[in-house]
């Protein structure tokens, strides 16, 4: 007989995303379509919280540059399936604070430690700089930015902290010699 109490995990998990605001948790591969699915998940929520069309569009924004940045920059789903990772992203989003006045978009996947230091010199520099100093670091990526083999310049991360204002919270959880869970926090102030 199964040991495993599915109802005490839906339970618990339930009681958890009611405590923390969670309106939507997702874990697996993010495609074009569950991009376009959340953003009208998310839609038909602020809709119901009345939320003005400049706030909508700011959450719509980051929604839509981390949902990227976890289809583009997760690694390889079937390299990480042959060492035991499932190789999908978690994306999270939710009103928090005391009274509800943030929108927090949180994203996790899984990369390789070799990428951890320079991601990591690349958020502190986005953090360290105000906003005339992203608007120009955006420029300056534009202009000479190296893709990634993944395609980015960082513009996705500069954009999230141009538009939103705040700091970009995140962290990387050591696995193993060779990979590390990335986490990342997108706090959208409604004031």
């Amino acid at each position: 007989m199964d040991k495993f109490d599915y109802k005490e995990l839906v339970y618990s998990f339930h009681k958890e995303m009611l405590a923390n605001n969670f309106t939507l948790v997702y874990e697996g591969e993010i495609t074009h379509q569950i991009t376009k699915a959340f953003t009208s998940l998310a839609e038909n929520k602020m809709d119901s919280y009345s939320e003005d069309s400049t706030m909508k569009k700011k959450v719509f924004h980051v929604m839509v540059e981390c949902l990227q940045n976890l289809s583009k920059h997760a690694e390889d789903v079937r390299i990480l399936k042959n060492k035991g990772y499932s190789g999908n992203g978690i994306f999270i989003i939710g009103r928090v604070g005391q009274n509800n006045e943030d929108y927090h978009v949180l994203t996790g996947n899984v990369i390789e430690n070799s990428r951890v230091p320079e991601l990591e010199a690349f958020l502190d520099k986005i953090n360290q700089m105000n906003k005339d100093g992203l608007k120009e670091l955006y420029k300056k990526q534009m202009r000479e930015g190296t893709l990634s083999d993944k395609g980015g310049a960082g513009l996705g991360l500069i954009d999230i902290a141009r538009k939103t204002g705040e700091k970009l919270d995140y962290n990387f959880i050591k696995i193993d010699d060779e990979r590390s869970f990335y986490t990342l926090r997108t706090k959208i102030s409604r004031k």
